[in-house]
């Protein structure tokens, strides 16, 4: 049976993570130019990444309270402002030391967007389809992973760090608009209350969930943060290259994903969290092997399957152990995914900084086989005490 058209105003949403997305990964996708621009190393650079993950970090559910009562569609399209301002400004920032509490304040508006649109999209369609609505406006960031990256990394090796950071201005305005024209206006969801967080927090499986979220994105970030400069180092790829190896990543991502969406009610969420970290371990075990582009976007294949989509597996695996706290709990686990890659940033600028390139990946790896264990210790304790009291 053929499935009914969804909203107009889902295309706008979705195209607004594309941008949100894009915009966030930019700072990794022209790292080198950013180095070369402020004279400073890419270890400096990257505390771009770290400083901003920290923001969406601490953010996303403390500003999910201050706009609970704001309607979705005046929030959404001022969102895409902001973010379309702040990237402007950056453009005009003539030192690092300027631009780094620009960027701070411009990703305010992922901390966000993305959360809000996700409970929006939730009420636009009927409840049979708020699933497939949900994950039509996450495909924005898959998209921003496959195209966006490596848009953003080829403007910036050719034309310069502002010329990507332009393109980011210019791609908001035009999402603030189209959100505008296609959002309805008086939607407004229920905002999380004070008890339903204090059950998130006093759950051990719940935050035990959110804790291998956070070594999963340490683990990664480590050299995920640092590809650019990197690849730069060991097989002098330029930004043509550095673009096709995003690409290749982000499509690997959206496969990933495609499949997580097929096979987890089989597998199980806790399963393919399993199976999609094992291979990120996979990739960064078997890294030290790329000797050339062409072999090293083989080793990324595993990374790039599993990456987007262990989210995805994570967030089924909470809503699977307490639908009702979900709202919570989903909120929680992207703090978590913002706070690993704060730290992985960080571990991966000090390593860079202090001539260890050769450890970032074992790190990495190290961090991941940690996430692993304890996302195990998680599904043994799960069953052992499978119910989360509403």
């Amino acid at each position: 049976m053929k499935q009914p058209a969804l909203p107009a105003a889902l295309w706008a949403l979705l195209a607004g993570n594309f941008v949100i997305g894009t915009g966030v990964m930019v700072v990794p996708g022209t790292l080198n130019e950013l180095s070369s621009s402020f004279q400073i190393g890419a270890a400096t650079a990257g505390q771009l990444i770290t400083a901003a993950a920290v923001v969406m970090c601490v953010g996303a559910p403390l500003l999910a309270a201050v706009v609970a009562g704001w309607d979705r569609r005046v929030l959404l399209a001022c969102t895409m402002l902001w973010y379309a301002l702040g990237h402007l400004v950056s453009t005009l920032m003539p030192t690092f030391g300027a631009l780094l509490p620009v960027r701070m304040l411009t990703v305010i508006a992922p901390a966000i967007f993305t959360a809000q649109a996700a409970a929006c999209a939730g009420l636009l369609v009927p409840p049979e389809q708020r699933g497939r609505a949900v994950t039509f406006v996450f495909l924005g960031w898959s998209m921003a992973s496959v195209l966006g990256l490596p848009l953003g990394a080829m403007i910036g090796g050719h034309l310069g760090w502002r010329a990507a950071f332009a393109t980011i201005a210019l791609l908001s305005l035009m999402s603030a608009g189209w959100i505008w024209l296609k959002l309805p206006s008086g939607i407004r969801p229920a905002a999380l209350s004070r008890d339903a967080w204090a059950r998130v927090f006093k759950s051990p499986l719940l935050m035990g969930v959110v804790c291998v979220t956070a070594l999963q994105g340490s683990g990664q970030f480590v050299l995920f943060s640092y590809f650019a400069p990197v690849l730069k180092e060991r097989l002098g790829a330029d930004a043509t290259q550095l673009g096709l190896i995003w690409a290749w990543f982000g499509a690997c991502g959206v496969v990933g994903n495609m499949l997580v969406s097929r096979y987890v009610d089989r597998l199980g969420a806790s399963r393919m969290v399993l199976l999609t970290t094992a291979l990120i371990a996979l990739s960064l075990l078997l890294w030290p092997l790329g000797v050339s582009l062409a072999w090293l976007a083989v080793l990324l294949t595993p990374w790039g399957l599993g990456c987007f989509a262990t989210n995805s597996a994570q967030q089924a695996r909470l809503v699977s152990l307490s639908p009702a706290l979900a709202p919570g709990s989903v909120a929680l686990n992207s703090s978590g995914i913002y706070i690993g890659q704060a730290i992985g940033a960080g571990a991966g600028g000090w390593l860079l900084a202090n001539g260890a390139i050769g450890w970032m990946n074992w790190v990495g790896f190290a961090t991941v086989l940690a996430a692993i264990a304890l996302s195990a210790s998680v599904d043994r304790a799960q069953r052992r005490a499978p119910a989360i009291s509403a």
